[in-house]
């Protein structure tokens, strides 16, 4: 017989894109925030973790996410009284080639203020491929958020495409290549929902302070 869930997802519903402040959502919630490299996996492991099909767009093209988007989120917290309401915030994929520099920069204005700005915010999610080594991209963005007390989770994502011990190996390299030895790394699979346990414990933690 599978575990019981601790952590069950009431809903899930796409609220409001933003790209200034004045777009964010009125009504305030805590907020768990991702953000990964364009084309890392994060449309697929936000529809993985909610079980909502199509919650988060999954393109085929990187880079499509442009805004800040908030999904309105419920979810049942085992031996928490009521429902605890949050917001899932989905940042534009970092990191990618073709957008034009000019873009690039406004991108980086208008994430940096809503990181800098949000007073709900728990942690970032921070999805990194567990195929490869993290790039320079992945380092900055990892740097940044440390360097501005925002508490950061690390996703290796995309772990069914690879075998058991080369996951181990990947994680460990992730790590070396973030100068952290000591950092948590949470291995996920979207297709497999690997991972999903584990992450939703996180988030209700989060939620049940």
């Amino acid at each position: 017989m599978a575990d019981k869930e601790n952590v069950i997802i009431t809903q899930g519903r796409y609220l409001a894109s933003a790209v200034k402040k004045e777009q964010y959502p009125e009504e305030q919630r805590k907020e768990i925030v991702f953000i990964g490299r364009s084309n890392v996996g994060k449309s697929s492991l936000i529809n993985s973790l909610t079980r909502v099909h199509n919650l988060a767009r999954v393109s085929s093209q990187p880079g499509k996410t442009q805004t800040i988007n908030f999904y309105d989120i419920g979810a049942k917290i085992d031996g928490v009284e009521g429902r605890k309401d949050f917001y899932l915030v989905d940042l534009p994929g970092y990191g990618y080639a073709k957008t034009g520099a000019e873009r690039r920069k406004i991108w980086s204005r208008f994430i940096n203020e809503y990181l800098l700005g949000s007073e709900n915010i728990q942690f970032v999610c921070q999805l990194i491929d567990s195929r490869h080594e993290p790039m320079a991209s992945d380092v900055e963005m990892f740097n940044w958020l440390v360097d501005n007390n925002i508490p950061v989770l690390l996703v290796a994502t995309k772990c069914d495409k690879i075998g058991r011990n080369t996951i181990s190996k990947n994680i460990a390299a992730i790590k070396r290549k973030l100068g952290v030895p000591e950092l948590d790394v949470l291995p996920y699979s979207s297709l497999k929902n690997e991972g999903r346990a584990e992450l939703l414990e996180v988030i209700a933690g989060c939620l049940a302070e």
